[in-house]
């Protein structure tokens, strides 16, 4: 799975939980979670299920730390996956 199949899946994983719909429609790797798709702490552990569910993979608390921008989230999932 290339780094933009991983984007768009893990941009719809976001979509409803962002209030920010502009912010959405340019999501990019430098995309900030907390700061720019106000998508508060609680909530991202929400993100975390939902994107284990679409994958198929498991991450863990130290990995799921590391999940505050789309960067790092796209990285965390790369190596989830490589390791299935």
């Amino acid at each position: 799975m290339t780094q933009t199949e991983i984007l768009a899946k893990l941009t719809e994983i976001i979509r409803p939980y962002s209030q920010e719909s502009t912010a959405m429609e340019h999501v990019s790797m430098e995309t900030d979670f907390i700061k720019d798709l106000k998508i508060d702490s609680a909530t991202l552990v929400d993100v975390v299920l939902d994107v284990e569910d679409a994958f198929g993979i498991t991450i863990d608390n130290s990995a799921m730390e590391k999940m505050t921008n789309v960067a790092n989230t796209i990285a965390v999932i790369e190596d989830a996956i490589s390791r299935k």
